[in-house]
């Protein structure tokens, strides 16, 4: 079953959204998912792979912090490297989303008019 625009549309910003959220302050994973999900209703289960690919291309480190009601948090901030990603894709984005609003604020054209049976006919006897 192929997919919606909507969940394509999603998986398509969705590193986007998270260095945004972590150029605001530094998060764990969990947080994060539950802040998207809110926000574009993105499952939690896309997170975590997500999280570990921006880690290994550099984009954001971790850091472990004490909980005093459980086990240790890993947080996540951004890098430099990260912080460029949000430069370059933020601009991408709005020359993305600019092209599609006026895609699709255009005026819709007038349709041809219909052809009739008679003009075919013409058109047939022209082209013998």
């Amino acid at each position: 079953m192929p997919e919606t625009i909507e969940i394509q549309l999603k998986k398509g910003v969705l590193t986007l959204c998270v260095l945004a959220l972590l150029n605001r302050h530094d998060s764990y994973a969990y947080e994060i998912a539950s802040t998207l999900s809110d926000a574009i209703d993105m499952g939690e289960g896309t997170i975590y792979p997500l999280m570990r690919r921006m880690q290994s291309d550099g984009q954001v480190e971790t850091y472990l912090v004490e909980s005093p009601s459980g086990p240790s948090r890993k947080y996540y901030r951004l890098t430099d490297a990260g912080r460029r990603a949000l430069a370059a894709q933020t601009t991408e984005w709005g020359a993305f989303a600019r092209a599609v609003e006026s895609i699709l604020a255009a005026p819709a054209e007038s349709a041809a008019p219909a052809r009739t049976t008679e003009d075919e006919t013409a058109e047939r006897g022209a082209e013998q």
